[in-house]
């Protein structure tokens, strides 16, 4: 049976959009497997590493009919990479084997059976399902991604709270020593509901989320979340735990407020990281009536000094930070300005946007 028939570069694209979770080494060698099931003329692939699963559907050509297997996906990718994108490539089943056929070259493959792969039991009870564009919620993960925890023993920072309620969409991540919140606006009302999606999960979900036009779908339930977009659909585990009170660790009613450029914010703390030692990270930013002035030195005696003009009439601060936590925020956001709020130099730092709630991040000062 000729299990599908179309070009290199749809072939590929489809088995790439469900091979990012597959683990190259795995105590489960059918894991490292894609699941095919052609039902009729669609065409099904499904990956999972026993907490992540995903299914995409598409038209791949072949001949109609039932039949399903499992076939190395690194492998079949690999193979597909090095042929032409507009090249016809053929898969067909025979005898436990699969042959991969493109121009004069042919490969012979060994397959497992599709019973011995092990699906996500999905949840019987998830909540609601509420909608957002995709792009929307790609650019919210982009904006809080970056502060989550890695490999952390408080295995709950190791992700994003997800946080749906009445008509907002809330995101939270921190590792401790910063923390970044983000929200959009949802069509519909939905009951509370929180959930933490782990790091993996968030990874895979900013490679498969596109800017096209298109909304995702989410659905929660106590211990998954199940996503559904563009033909595919992403059912998780969820981090079990309980989410620090984000709302606690914001700081409100800071006395001191400068808004200033984002652009040269960001330009000025890449020059001045450059002379920062490689386990010592800290800037010093001293802010005063009219100007800001960042600087950092090294073991090697070397200084660095960048001085921003700013409309600013506070108290005068000094005040240390690692000097990565503030380029990563930045970096992430898209706005043309950004507004620091500050207490003391003993106090955590507020960026936000200005005249914008949608986005907050709060940063802990570092001793200099």
């Amino acid at each position: 049976m000729i299990v599908l028939k179309a070009t290199q570069d749809k072939v590929l694209a489809a088995l790439q959009s469900v091979a990012g979770i597959v683990e190259r080494r795995h105590t489960l060698p059918i894991l490292a497997n894609v699941l095919i099931r052609k039902t009729g003329g669609q065409l099904q692939l499904t990956t999972s590493d026993l907490e992540i699963q995903i299914r995409t559907s598409a038209e791949l050509g072949g001949d109609e009919g039932n039949f399903t297997t499992t076939i190395g996906a690194r492998k079949l990718i690999d193979i597909l990479r090095t042929m032409p994108a507009d090249q016809t490539v053929s898969l067909e089943s025979s005898a436990a084997k699969l042959v991969l056929k493109g121009g004069k070259s042919r490969f012979t493959l060994q397959s497992l059976p599709a019973e011995d792969f092990p699906l996500v039991q999905e949840a019987a009870n998830f909540g609601p399902v509420f909608s957002v564009p995709q792009k929307t919620l790609k650019d919210l993960l982009s904006q809080v991604s970056f502060a989550m925890a890695v490999h952390d023993i408080r295995y709950y920072l190791n992700g994003i709270l997800f946080v749906a309620e009445g008509k907002q969409l809330s995101l939270v991540a921190t590792d401790g020593h910063r923390l970044a919140f983000a929200s959009a606006t949802l069509d519909v009302e939905v009951p509370k509901q929180e959930v933490i999606l782990p790091r993996k999960t968030v990874i895979e979900m900013q490679r498969l989320l596109s800017d096209a036009e298109g909304a995702i779908e989410m659905q929660f339930a106590n211990n998954q979340a199940k996503f559904s977009f563009g033909g595919m659909e992403f059912v998780t585990k969820l981090v079990e735990g309980k989410f620090p009170d984000y709302n606690r660790v914001i700081p409100k009613n800071h006395k001191n407020s400068v808004t200033l450029g984002r652009a040269p914010l960001l330009a000025s703390l890449q020059r001045t990281a450059i002379l920062t030692s490689e386990k010592f990270k800290g800037v010093r930013l001293n802010i005063e009536p009219g100007t800001l002035r960042i600087a950092s030195n090294n073991a090697e005696q070397e200084e660095a000094v960048d001085e921003l003009d700013i409309d600013y009439g506070g108290d005068a601060i000094e005040i240390g930070f690692n000097v990565t936590y503030l380029i990563d925020a930045l970096s992430n956001m898209g706005q043309d300005m950004v507004q620091l709020d500050l207490a003391d130099s003993n106090s955590s730092a507020l960026f936000t946007i200005p005249e914008n709630a949608s986005f907050k991040y709060v940063v802990m000062p570092m001793r200099i």
